[in-house]
């Protein structure tokens, strides 16, 4: 599972930048924290999204106990966050399909959540996450209860195709 980390309310992250949504330069003009977004300030947010300190600062993590990628706070842009989070995503369903092949089991479901959330300080929607959840059985041949279930099954479908042309 990954999830954003945002520094928005928040002091997992020590940033004194947080609230300094409009800083300027000397000659007066707004400095753009994430150029190329929108210079519109929607009613009611603190920034627009080009000025945005927490889009700029959002870092993802890994919070499962599996060796993946995101495993530290990484950054992703707000344009690839889409695509990196589903292929970290992705990296859980290729894990469990591997765990299944070297413990004799068989994956039943996979399937894969992509989360959104929307930046309380500039209004813009993003990938804030995404969960794996994976379904694996597994066989063990040791067991008594399975030796008999394959024994009743080897009754069962004896005899069940037989060749009448010879």
């Amino acid at each position: 599972m990954i999830g954003s980390i945002s520094n928005y309310g928040s002091s997992y992250y020590n940033n004194p930048g947080v609230g300094n949504v409009g800083s300027s330069s000397e000659d007066g003009k707004v400095i753009l924290k994430n150029p190329g977004e929108s210079d519109v300030k929607a009613a009611g947010r603190k920034s627009s999204p080009a000025e945005c300190e927490t889009c700029k600062n959002r870092k993802y993590q890994d919070g499962s106990d599996e060796m993946v990628s995101f495993k530290s706070p990484s950054h992703i842009s707000p344009e690839s966050a889409a695509s990196a989070v589903r292929a970290h995503e992705q990296e859980h369903v290729s894990n469990a399909y591997k765990d299944a092949a070297m413990n004799n089991g068989k994956v039943l479901r996979a399937s894969v959540s992509i989360k959104t959330s929307i930046c309380p300080e500039c209004g813009r929607s993003y990938v804030s996450g995404g969960t794996t959840s994976t379904q694996i059985k597994y066989y063990n041949e040791e067991n008594p209860y399975q030796q008999d279930l394959k024994a009743t099954d080897a009754q069962k479908y004896t005899g069940m195709n037989v060749d009448a042309s010879a």
